[in-house]
């Protein structure tokens, strides 16, 4: 326990212009974001990740964004990514890929657990799109859903999408409910900085063109149940997916506030509860929203003006 608390370290790294520093003012307010941040990770009786990144500046808050957690359903970013990669490859002209649009048939041999949507569509009628496929494993996280786009990707090609991007603890291991991997170790993981990382460089469009980025975003920000979305006001957009296994809990996403988005990643295991792992997302969400949803609305002196 002791070398685990030597390794905890919240820190602001600056990637702004040479020369140029934050107001004073602003660091103090990210320092009450920290202070929260370091108070969350105090309270919770299991292990706390956390990457945030500000997409205006680059800044980052970090806590042991390094550490590999396990993911649960929020690996299913990586596979959204890696739909999307080969879908602009086969706009290139790549052969093999596949695109949004490629149909799938519904198989009742394709079905795990944990597939409330796919399940009850008919075998060998119901005809979709890897769109549709996606949105599924987004909004309600489909297990079956993912698996058969798993399928069509094949798991080497988002490895590999991962690799190339330098994210070389982040794997996709094993298929939703393959229980037999799991036990034998094959977890699908990912670290905070690396989520953080994937996500930043998709919202620069370094992954995708403007139209694929778009709905990239758009797939990911399908309305669901998320620990993250509920520390944020009912208005807010972002565009997240969590995760939940026993003694685990995760949530990763870009959250939209005006004029300064940011990444946002929370990973949690060997939790006591599940429900405080839950709350501790919910926390830092609302705390950073509050931190930057103000830093986005004011002046470089702080001062707010609401429109009438």
């Amino acid at each position: 326990m002791s070398r685990l608390l030597a390794g905890i370290a919240l820190s602001v790294a600056p990637v702004l212009a040479a020369g140029e520093e934050r107001p004073a003012k602003q660091r103090l307010l990210l320092a009450k974001l920290e202070a929260e941040i370091h108070d969350v990770d105090a309270r919770l009786d299991g292990v706390l990740g956390v990457a945030i990144e500000d997409l205006k500046t680059g800044e980052t808050i970090l806590l042991n964004p390094d550490e590999v957690f396990p993911q649960a359903s929020s690996i299913k970013i990586a596979v959204l990514a890696e739909l999307y990669h080969q879908a602009e490859q086969a706009a290139a002209g790549v052969r093999g890929k596949a695109t949004l649009s490629d149909l799938y048939t519904m198989r009742a041999a394709d079905l795990v657990p944990g597939s409330d949507i796919l399940a009850g569509l008919t075998p060998g009628v119901t005809v979709l799109t890897n769109r549709d496929l996606a949105t599924m494993m987004v909004a309600v996280s489909d297990n079956s859903a993912t698996n058969v786009l798993i399928d069509r990707l094949g798991m080497e090609n988002v490895n590999a999408c991962l690799e190339s991007l330098g994210l070389h603890a982040t794997r996709l291991r094993r298929k939703m409910m393959d229980l037999d991997a799991a036990r034998q170790g094959r977890e699908n993981v990912a670290t905070p900085r690396e989520m953080m990382t994937l996500l930043a460089r998709i919202y620069e469009g370094k992954l995708f063109s403007k139209e694929g980025t778009a709905d990239f975003f758009k797939v990911l920000s399908t309305h669901k149940e998320s620990a993250m979305l509920r520390g944020l006001p009912d208005d807010a957009v972002a565009a997240n997916k969590p995760g939940e296994l026993e003694a685990v809990r995760t949530d990763s996403g870009i959250v939209f506030a005006k004029d300064r988005p940011f990444v946002l990643c929370v990973m949690t295991t060997y939790l006591k509860t599940e429900r405080d792992g839950e709350a501790a997302i919910s926390r830092i969400a609302a705390a950073a929203w509050a931190a930057f949803d103000r830093l986005g609305r004011a002046s470089e002196y702080g001062r707010v003006v609401s429109p009438k």
